[in-house]
Parts: structure tokens; C-alpha cells; sequence
């Protein structure tokens, strides 16, 4: 067996980088997000008004930011799954063959 960039090892490799790029990103959103809503503040009574208004794009965002970082976790757990096995392949494959 081959182990070139084709090969399921590199797939599995692939899987966890991406999966890790999307952990970073949906981070970097949630805590840019988490410092526009802390810098605002609940001094008064209009800012606290203002802040129960916060329109539903932002709300979605947080969500949407939140369901990224659980799929880039799993995205890097399978990736890490795919790469083992196609380790563990290709030993026996040299041990049964060799």
C-alpha cells in the first residue's frame, strides 16, 4: 500500500486541520461577539433597554457560531479516527505481507 496525498491517512489528516480552522474561527467570532456585548455595559436604564432589543441576526450569529465550534470538534475527533485506522491498516498490512 501506497501512502501518498490520495491515501486515507492524508484524508483523515485533512479532516482535522479543517476541523481545527473551524474550531478557531467560531471561537474568534464568539469572543469578538462576547466583547461588543461587554464593552456596551447595563449602566442605565436605556443601555439595559437597548440591550434586550439586540436584534435576532446577532443572536443567530452566536448560535450559529456555537453549533461551528461543536461540528469543527467533531470534525477533528472523526479526522483523528480516519488517520488511526488507516494506521493501523497499513501495520498489519506490512506485518502480514512483509
Amino acid at each position: 500500500m501506497e501512502i501518498n496525498a490520495s491515501s486515507a491517512f492524508y484524508a483523515g489528516l485533512g479532516a482535522i486541520q479543517n476541523g481545527q480552522n473551524r474550531v478557531d474561527q467560531a471561537a474568534q467570532q464568539i469572543a469578538s461577539g462576547a466583547v461588543e456585548r461587554g464593552a456596551s455595559g447595563q449602566s442605565t436604564d436605556y443601555q439595559a433597554e437597548r440591550l434586550r432589543g439586540v436584534d435576532r441576526s446577532q443572536q443567530m450569529d452566536l448560535a450559529t457560531s456555537t453549533v461551528q465550534l461543536a461540528l469543527g470538534k467533531h470534525e477533528v475527533e472523526l479526522g483523528a479516527k480516519v488517520a488511526k485506522a488507516s494506521d493501523e491498516m497499513l501495520g498489519r498490512f506490512i506485518d502480514t505481507y512483509v
